[in-house]
C-alpha cells in the first residue's frame, strides 16, 4: 500500500508550512552541487571545442600555406581568438603542429597498421586493402594525410622532425613485416629487399596524393588510385 502523507508531510512538499524550509534546506545543497557540476562540464566541452576549432585552423593553414609562412596570429584570426589565447592553450606554433601530428597519427598511420596486423589474408590482399583504405582517408582525412607528407619535406631536424620520422618508422615497419611475408609465401619478388619494396610503396604513396592535391580539378582520384595500385602490385610481383 502507498503511504498516505500527513498534513504536515503534505505541507512540507507543498511549502505551506515550516517543514517546507527544512525540505528546501535538504535539497538546496544538492541542486547547487548539481548546477555547478554542470556548468564545470560546459566550460569543458567550451574548450574542448575551441581548441578543436584552433586546431583544425592551425592544420588548414600549415597545409595549404606550410609551417614556416604561418604565423599565431593567422591562427588566432582564423578563428577570433588572440595570439595571447593560442599561446594560453599550447605555448608556441611547435606545439600546435606536434599535437596536430599526434592526432593525424591516430588517423592515418594507426588504423592502417592495426589492419595490416589483423588482417588474415595473403600478402598481395593485405597490400590492396592498405591501398584502399589510404584512398579512403585521401578523401576523408586529407589535410591529415597531407599534414604529415609536408612536414617531412619542411622539416630536418627538431622534435617536429623527429615525430614525423617515428610515423614514417612505423609506416615502413608495417609494410616491410608484409612484403617478408610475402617473399616467404612467394607473392613477391625476392630480388629486391623488403625494405626497399616498402620505400617504393611508401614513395608512391606520397606522390600520388600529393599529385591529387595539386591537379584535384584536372585528375580523377578513383583511377589515380587505380593506376597506383597496379603499378604497385606488379612492381611487387614482377608479373
Amino acid at each position: 500500500m502507498p503511504k498516505i502523507l500527513s498534513s504536515k508531510e503534505v505541507a512540507a512538499y507543498q511549502g505551506d508550512g515550516t517543514a517546507s524550509d527544512s525540505v528546501v534546506s535538504i535539497r538546496r545543497p544538492y541542486v547547487a552541487r548539481a548546477t555547478k557540476s554542470t556548468q564545470k562540464k560546459t566550460k569543458v566541452e567550451q574548450r574542448e571545442a575551441s581548441l578543436e576549432k584552433l586546431l583544425s585552423a592551425a592544420r588548414h593553414l600549415f597545409v595549404s600555406k606550410g609551417y614556416a609562412s604561418t604565423t599565431l596570429e593567422e591562427i588566432a584570426a582564423a578563428v577570433g581568438m588572440t595570439k595571447g589565447s593560442v599561446y594560453f592553450y599550447f605555448g608556441s606554433k611547435e606545439a600546435v603542429l606536434l599535437e596536430l601530428l599526434n592526432q593525424a597519427e591516430q588517423i592515418v598511420i594507426d588504423p592502417v597498421l592495426k589492419l595490416l596486423e589483423s588482417s588474415e589474408g595473403s600478402a598481395i590482399e593485405k597490400v590492396v586493402a592498405f591501398l584502399h583504405h589510404q584512398s579512403l582517408l585521401g578523401v576523408s582525412e586529407r589535410e591529415n594525410m597531407l599534414l604529415i607528407i609536408l612536414m617531412s619535406l619542411e622539416f630536418e631536424d627538431g622534435p617536429v622532425a623527429r615525430k614525423v620520422k617515428a610515423l614514417y618508422r612505423k609506416f615502413y615497419d608495417g609494410l616491410n613485416n608484409v612484403i617478408r611475408d610475402g617473399q616467404k609465401d612467394g607473392e613477391f619478388r625476392i630480388d629486391v629487399p623488403s625494405r626497399e619494396l616498402a620505400a617504393i610503396i611508401v614513395a608512391n604513396h606520397d606522390g600520388t596524393f600529393l599529385e591529387w592535391y595539386r591537379r584535384s580539378d584536372e585528375l580523377s582520384g578513383t583511377k589515380l588510385v587505380k593506376a597506383m595500385r597496379g603499378i604497385i602490385l606488379t612492381g611487387l610481383t614482377g608479373k
